[in-house]
């Protein structure tokens, strides 16, 4: 209803889904493999034991935070297990383990603004109706990618930034703050689907989508 509602038109709202699709079946095996390779190389083998050191897009799509990408733009997959147990040094490891899914996201944002770029560039040799749907392609590609970076960044267990915020706090604080793991989690759901949280998150995920797009771009302006 907020599509129909918003003046977006059919071509966006098809491309926008078409975006999450990718996203969901490409994009997001990636980032929960990486959390599990990186843990892999730094000692823990519970993701390749229990299966999911894979690409297998059907091992990671959680439903609900499919619905969340496609609907706000913010979402999640199936987490990958992760027992710091393994690790020589658990909060420094885990904290690596835990930023490598949302990179994953970052470096996908990044080719797909260059190929947006490299699209504006060559548009005069292209029919323009591919012209206009690849270009509403990428953006919300692009777009959803860095969202999905800055949702996942935020020190909220169980979150990919409680992990690397865990990392600086002491033993203490890192029980208290997971401790209402299950409270939080709840109040960040109510955020989500009341909008709240997507004005904080848009206004990140909006200068990161202009610092990759104007970044990408440099190459281009040589000529």
């Amino acid at each position: 209803m907020w599509f129909l509602t918003s003046g977006i038109s059919f071509s966006e709202i098809l491309m926008r889904i078409v975006s999450v699709l990718i996203i969901v079946f490409f994009v997001l095996p990636v980032h929960e493999w990486a959390h599990g390779f990186v843990a892999y190389k730094l000692g823990d083998p519970t993701a390749k034991n229990s299966g999911r050191l894979t690409l297998d897009p059907i091992a990671s799509i959680d439903p609900i935070g499919a619905l969340g990408i496609l609907l706000f733009g913010f979402g999640w997959a199936k987490p990958v297990p992760v027992d710091p147990r393994y690790f020589k040094n658990p909060k420094r490891d885990m904290a690596l383990t835990a930023l490598a899914g949302p990179v994953v996201n970052i470096i996908a944002a990044v080719i797909g603004a260059f190929i947006l770029n490299i699209l504006v560039f060559i548009q005069g040799n292209l029919p323009r109706d591919l012209v206009m749907w690849l270009g509403i392609f990428l953006q919300y590609y692009v777009s959803i990618n860095v969202g999905l970076a800055v949702f996942n960044m935020l020190p909220i267990p169980p979150l990919d930034g409680s992990r690397v915020a865990a990392a600086f706090m002491s033993d203490d604080v890192m029980m208290k703050y997971y401790k209402y793991q299950n409270v939080i989690v709840m109040i960040v759901f109510v955020l989500i689907f009341t909008r709240i949280l997507t004005v904080p998150l848009g206004m990140a995920q909006n200068a990161i989508y202009s610092f990759i797009m104007n970044l990408t771009s440099l190459p281009f302006k040589l000529f």
